[in-house]
C-alpha cells in the first residue's frame, strides 16, 4: 500500500497523540503565572493567566505595571504606529500593560505590535468562555520569523471574564495597576534543580531547528558549569512515534521508521524519494541518547553538550555528512567508547523494542504537574513546562528560579542574570556617590540592598540608609567617609584604621571629624610656647616658636637655650668620638699584627726542630726553605 506525501504527513500528525501512549489518554497542562490587581479595590485580587510559549518571562521576579486598552487597533493585528499610538512610559511611570482582544491574527503578531509600540507587557483576553490555553508560536514561514525571534516582552492569555472586568474598569476611567509573578511558576524545593531538554537532531526543518541549535551552542558553557559543579541534574530527550500497524509495510514507513514501525520521526525534506529519511533522524536520536549515557557513567554527564555541539558545526545535512562516520570520528575525539555507544544502540532492524527508545517515549507521557509533551523544543524545569524564548539568558533565569533561595549559584548571579532595577533610583538602595560605592545589587530575582565589599574593606549596616566601612584599610575607600585637608604641603585625615571605626580630628583641629575639623590656634589659647623667651606663631594644624637672641628653642622641653653652649658642646663631642674612634682602631690593628706575628714564630721553631730531631713515626715536615 502507497500513500500520497500529504496523506502521510497528515498521518503522522493525527496519530502523534497516540504515540505517546497507546493506552492513555493524553493530558495537556497549561503554565500558568498569577496576575494580581492591586487597583482599584473593587476588582482588587489574584487572578490566573497562562504564560505565552514566546517573548522573555521574568522567571523567579515579579513586574508591575498599569493596564492599557487602545480605543483602536483592539485586537492588535495591525501596527499601532498606523494609528499614532504609542504606549511608552513617561519617566517615573509605572510601566505600561497593553491588553488585547484574542482573535483575527496570530498571537505572537499582536505582542509584536504591542512591543513595538512601547509596551512592557501584552495580556491578551480570550475571546470565548474555556479553560486557559498556550499561546504557541507558530511554524515560522518567513514572514513571522522576521518578528517573533525578536520579542522580548513577557504576555498572558486571560479569561474572557476577566478580560471583560478590566476593560470595563478603563472604561470608567478607573487606574487599573496589575503585578505579573513569575516567582511560583517554577518550583523551587531545594538547591538541586532538575531540567530536561526534548529536542531533535535533525537540522533542516526550518527555523525552529535552527534556534535549538543555536540555543544549544549558546547555552553549553552555562549548562556544563552548572552540571559540574552537581548544581542540576540535566537529562536529553527526543520524541518519536509509531507508525500503525496497518502502514508498517507502507515504503513511507519503512523509511521513516525503525525497528518495524515502532520508532519513526517525520523525513527530514517532507520528500520520500530524496535526501536523508525519517529513520536517519531517530537513529541519530538514538546515538545522541547513547552517548549521554555512556557519559554518565563515566561520571562526565556533560559531554553530552560537546558532542551535540560538535555533531551540528561538523556532521550537517547539507554537506551530506549526517551519517555513522562523521559521528563516530567525533565520540572517538571526545574520549568516549564507540562499542559501548553501538551496544546501546542495539539492532534498529530487529522485530522488537528497543530499551532507550521506548523508556523515551514512556517519558513523554505527563507525569504529575508536568503535561504531555507536544511541542518541540520543550524545557521541563523541576517538573514544569518552561514557557517563552529559548534563549541562553531568558533559559538560565527559569532555572535559577528553581533553586531554594539563598542557595543559587553564582553563575544565577553574573550580568547575564541582571534584573537592571538599580538603574532606576539606585534601586532604593544606600550610595556613596562620592567614592562610587553602592548597595544595590541586581539579581535574577530582583534587586537586594547589601553593603558591599570593596577593595578588601567590608562595609556594615542595613544596606538601605546606612552602609558604613569597617576595619583595617577602611580609610582607602573615600577616607572612611571622614575629613581631610591638604595645604602647603601638609595633610590631615579624620580617619583612623583602627579602634571603633569613628571620625577624629587630628592634633591641632577641632571639630565633628566628618565634615569639619577646624585649626586650633595654639598660641591663643596657651598651649605653647609659655616659656619668657618665646615669641608664637600659629599654623595650619600646628604651631611655630622662636626665642630672642641667640637663643635657640627646644619643644619638647619648652625652652631656650643658647645656641653657643650647644654649638660648643655639639663640637667636643664630635672630637671626642673621632678620637675614640682612632684609639679602637690603633688598639683593634695591634692585636692583629701581634696574633700574625706569633703565628710566623711558631711555624719557624717547629720547622727548625723537625729538622735536627726528628721522630721515626714523624713525616717529615715542609717550611718556607725547601
Amino acid at each position: 500500500m502507497e500513500l500520497r506525501r500529504s496523506e502521510v504527513i497528515g498521518l503522522f500528525l493525527g496519530l502523534f497523540l497516540l504515540s505517546v501512549s497507546p493506552r492513555s489518554s493524553a493530558r495537556f497542562v497549561v503554565e500558568k503565572n498569577s496576575l494580581k490587581v492591586t487597583s482599584p479595590d473593587k476588582i482588587k485580587g489574584t487572578y490566573d493567566s497562562a504564560i505565552g510559549n514566546f517573548g522573555i518571562p521574568q522567571y523567579g521576579g515579579s513586574m508591575a505595571g498599569a493596564v492599557v486598552y487602545p480605543k483602536e487597533n483592539q485586537n492588535g493585528c495591525k501596527d499601532f504606529s498606523d494609528f499614532s499610538i504609542s504606549f511608552q512610559s513617561k519617566p517615573g511611570a509605572l510601566p505600561t500593560f497593553v491588553l488585547v482582544d484574542r482573535g483575527d491574527c496570530l498571537f505572537a503578531l499582536k505582542v509584536w505590535n504591542a512591543q513595538k509600540a512601547g509596551a512592557s507587557a501584552v495580556l491578551v483576553a480570550d475571546n470565548m468562555e474555556e479553560a486557559l490555553i498556550t499561546m504557541d508560536s507558530p511554524e515560522e514561514d518567513g514572514s513571522s520569523a522576521k518578528y517573533i525571534e525578536n520579542i522580548t516582552v513577557p504576555s498572558a492569555l486571560i479569561e474572557k471574564s476577566f478580560g471583560k472586568t478590566l476593560k470595563n474598569a478603563i472604561s470608567r476611567g478607573d487606574m487599573v495597576n496589575v503585578n505579573l509573578d513569575w516567582r511560583e511558576a517554577v518550583p523551587h524545593p531545594d538547591d538541586r534543580v532538575e531540567y530536561e531538554l526534548w529536542s531533535n537532531s535533525n537540522d533542516e526543518c526550518g527555523v525552529k531547528c535552527d534556534m535549538l541549535m543555536e540555543f544549544v551552542k549558546d547555552f553549553k558553557g552555562a549548562a556544563q558549569i552548572l552540571e559540574k559543579g552537581h548544581y542540576t541534574q540535566f537529562t536529553p530527550h527526543y520524541i518519536t512515534w509509531y507508525c500503525p500497524q496497518a502502514f508498517i509495510l507502507s515504503k513511507q514507513c519503512k523509511s521513516q521508521c525503525i525497528n518495524h514501525g515502532r520508532y519513526c520521526a517525520p523525513d527530514p525534506e517532507q520528500d520520500f524519494s530524496t535526501g536523508y529519511e525519517g529513520k536517519d533522524v531517530v537513529l541519530e536520536n538514538l546515538r545522541q541518547l547513547c552517548v549521554f549515557r555512556v557519559a554518565n557513567e563515566t561520571k562526565k554527564p556533560w559531554v553530552w553538550w560537546d558532542y551535540v555541539t560538535d555533531f551540528q558545526i561538523r556532521c550537517p545535512m547539507k554537506e551530506k555528512k549526517y551519517n555513522k562516520e562523521c559521528a563516530d570520528s567525533i565520540i572517538r575525539s571526545l574520549g568516549l567508547d564507540v562499542k559501548k555507544i553501538e551496544k546501546c544502540m542495539g539492532d534498529p532492524n530487529a522485530d522488537s523494542e528497543n530499551p532507550v527508545l521506548k523508556e523515551e517515549q514512556n517519558a513523554q507521557v505527563g507525569k504529575g504537574s508536568r503535561g504531555d509533551v507536544t511541542i518541540l523544543p520543550t524545557l521541563v524545569v523541576n517538573n514544569h513546562q518552561y514557557r517563552g524564548k529559548l534563549e541562553k539568558s531568558a533559559v538560565l533565569k527559569a532555572i535559577c528560579a528553581g533553586f531554594e533561595e539563598t542557595t543559587e549559584p553564582t553563575v544565577c548571579l553574573s550580568n547575564d542574570m541582571e534584573t537592571n532595577e538599580c538603574l532606576d533610583n539606585n534601586g532604593g538602595c544606600w550610595q556613596d556617590k562620592t567614592a562610587n560605592v553602592t548597595a544595590c545589587k541586581d539579581t535574577f530575582r530582583g534587586r537586594v540592598c547589601e553593603c558591599p565589599l570593596v577593595h578588601g574593606v567590608q562595609f556594615k549596616g542595613d544596606g538601605y540608609t546606612t552602609c558604613e566601612a569597617s576595619g583595617s584599610g577602611r580609610c582607602k575607600i573615600n577616607n572612611g567617609g571622614c575629613w581631610s585637608d591638604s595645604r602647603d604641603g601638609h595633610s590631615y585625615s579624620a580617619c583612623l584604621n583602627f579602634g571603633n571605626g569613628k571620625c577624629q580630628c587630628p592634633a591641632g583641629f577641632k571639630g565633628d571629624g566628618v565634615k569639619t575639623c577646624e585649626d586650633i590656634d595654639e598660641c591663643k589659647e596657651k598651649k605653647a610656647c609659655q616659656c619668657p623667651e618665646c615669641t608664637c606663631k600659629n599654623t595650619w594644624g600646628s604651631y611655630e616658636c622662636t626665642c630672642s637672641g641667640d637663643l635657640l628653642y627646644i619643644r619638647d622641653h619648652d625652652t631656650c637655650i643658647s645656641k653657643h653652649g650647644v654649638e660648643t658642646e655639639s663640637s667636643w663631642a664630635a672630637v671626642w668620638v673621632i678620637l675614640i674612634g682612632l684609639a679602637m682602631a690603633g688598639f683593634g690593628a695591634y692585636l692583629i699584627y701581634k696574633y700574625r706575628l706569633r703565628s710566623y714564630m711558631d711555624s719557624e721553631i717547629r720547622a727548625i726542630m723537625a729538622q735536627y730531631m726528628p721522630l721515626d713515626s714523624q713525616v717529615e715536615i715542609p717550611n718556607h726553605m725547601n
